[in-house]
């Protein structure tokens, strides 16, 4: 079943929902299911999976080194067969401009038209980490505006290099990425907002956001892209702080805010144990909140973890 249908069956009420990250390569499956297994009594109607982009890694030859590329989460697609067997949920794998040629989303593409899988995530994808900003891939789409029209032209019978014939009515449920305090590499958040625009207008079906700590910035984003003729589901994702660094890193990474009263309660706390009660905590009430004003559905960054998620949607679902 597409997202859309999901938050249409649901009639108001908020559903919950998780993302997840591939295990490592050469690692084992069973870790991922151990850590979705306490989730699934919630009843989400589906999960994400990411994908990871390529890296440069250096081998010692004889002395000298070379230089590279590998995945270090491969399997995106596989992990999703893997989830949806297991589980009976629709999955939704995360489909990047970054280190992916046209021509190996549309195979991507292919592949999960075979397993049924109805929905996935646009995303532009981030930079690789010895370059300043992202550079496209030599033959990749720039921006996720483009890739957003690749998945709609396929669902048209329109490939790269041919026009079918449709055999039947399948056709993707496109999810975008928005910004609630402004992609870090946008001028101002009108400009990020009328990026959002392009892309819904290039055919994606729903939004979710990056992670926010501060309600009134996810409410105050809803109610600028409605006005700019964003109608589409926006469905919020929510991270809880889970350890004392995410103070400094969550804002530089992610150019986020954190309300002064988190910064505070942990702060104060005396180790990450104490951090990760606060994170949720804080998650819960945030939660409340979202729910009470009647957003669709609750969207959780898990990163692979599942016990604080757990606490979080046992108050809540």
């Amino acid at each position: 079943m597409k997202v859309t249908e999901h938050i249409e069956k649901a009639k108001g009420k908020a559903l919950f929902s998780f993302e997840i990250i591939p295990p490592q390569k050469g690692k084992n499956i069973q870790e991922l299911y151990d850590n979705i297994d306490p989730l699934m009594e919630f009843n989400p109607p589906f999960i994400d999976v990411t994908t990871s982009r390529e890296e440069f890694v250096y081998i010692e030859r004889d002395g000298l080194f070379d230089r590279k590329i590998t995945r270090m989460r491969p399997g995106t697609v596989g992990i999703c067969a893997a989830l949806k067997h297991k589980y009976n949920v629709d999955t939704i794998p995360h489909v990047l401009c970054g280190g992916f040629t046209k021509e190996e989303t549309e195979y991507m593409l292919v592949d999960c038209q075979y397993l049924g899988i109805e929905n996935v995530m646009a995303l532009r994808g981030d930079a690789m980490k010895h370059q300043r900003y992202f550079e496209p891939t030599d033959g990749g789409h720039t921006f996720a505006t483009g890739l957003v029209k690749q998945i709609r032209n396929m669902c048209e019978g329109k490939y790269l290099h041919e026009t079918i014939e449709k055999a039947d009515d399948f056709n993707f449920c496109i999810g975008v990425a928005g910004y609630p305090e402004k992609h870090l590499e946008a001028p101002s958040l009108d400009f990020d907002l009328n990026k959002l625009k392009e892309k819904v207008d290039a055919g994606a079906d729903y939004i979710v956001t990056q992670m926010f700590f501060d309600n009134s910035k996810f409410f105050a984003f809803v109610e600028k892209a409605r006005s700019a003729g964003i109608n589409v589901p926006i469905i919020p994702g929510i991270k809880p702080i889970a350890v004392k660094k995410h103070l400094q890193l969550l804002p530089q990474v992610f150019k986020i805010d954190l309300p002064e009263n988190l910064v505070n309660a942990v702060d104060a706390c005396k180790n990450n144990k104490e951090v990760r009660q606060v994170g949720i905590e804080w998650c819960i009430e945030q939660s409340k909140e979202l729910k009470e004003a009647g957003v669709p559905l609750l969207h959780y960054y898990s990163m692979g973890k599942s016990d604080n998620i757990k606490a979080i949607a046992s108050e809540l679902f």
